[in-house]
């Protein structure tokens, strides 16, 4: 239950956009609880695994949505809204940097699915998250975030197509082009890209 009562804990996303929009304080409390540690993981993952950065990233998020609340499209899921916003945060830093094509580590994958940490669990699961991160690395901006956002944040696939103002079938083609690049990368790691591969079957149901 969140510090500010029943009330708003109970109102959805989107109701609770509009209240900011009236400056709503405690509105924008709930939805701060709601989304920060998510954020904070995603940008760390998407950011070099930068803790600190992850953490500025997030506050300035939070600072452009207290600041600037109209910018927010009520036709659209707040999800799906806030994680496009943080996409282009990270493509802005991207291009800051010139590093879209240098940087080996941008993610930290853990597997989640209990098929895929049964697989894996008496593998190096260290070597295994350095080779994934560098074969993702290779791969351009818009697949490795589609894979972090649905292996690491669970989005669905109409989620993860809102996200980024695209079809649901140019998602689920990122994703299958993903998970055969590794299958090709990762050739010492076959029964986790197995499962992977296994698993993205029932992607296109969903």
């Amino acid at each position: 239950m969140s510090l500010f009562g029943t009330t708003y804990h109970k109102k959805s996303d989107e109701e609770l956009m509009e209240l900011i929009k009236e400056n709503n304080q405690k509105a924008f409390g709930e939805l701060y609880d709601r989304y920060a540690e998510r954020l904070i993981n995603y940008f760390y993952r998407m950011l070099w695994k930068d803790q600190e950065k992850a953490e500025d990233f997030t506050q300035d998020l939070f600072t452009k949505i207290i600041q600037k609340p109209e910018l927010f499209n009520g036709s659209r899921a707040f999800k799906t809204w806030v994680f496009s916003v943080a996409n282009n945060m990270c493509k802005n830093e991207y291009r800051h940097h010139e590093v879209k094509k240098k940087a080996n580590d941008h993610f930290d994958y853990n597997v989640s699915r209990s098929a895929a940490s049964k697989a894996v669990e008496d593998m190096d699961k260290i070597t295994f998250n350095q080779e994934l991160e560098v074969a993702l690395s290779s791969l351009d901006e818009a697949k490795r975030s589609t894979f972090e956002l649905r292996y690491n944040d669970d989005m669905s696939i109409k989620e993860i197509a809102d996200t980024f103002g695209c079809s649901e079938g140019t998602v689920k083609s990122r994703l299958f082009y993903t998970l055969k690049h590794l299958n090709t990368k990762l050739k010492a790691f076959e029964g986790v890209i197995y499962i992977l591969f296994w698993a993205s079957t029932y992607l296109m149901e969903l």
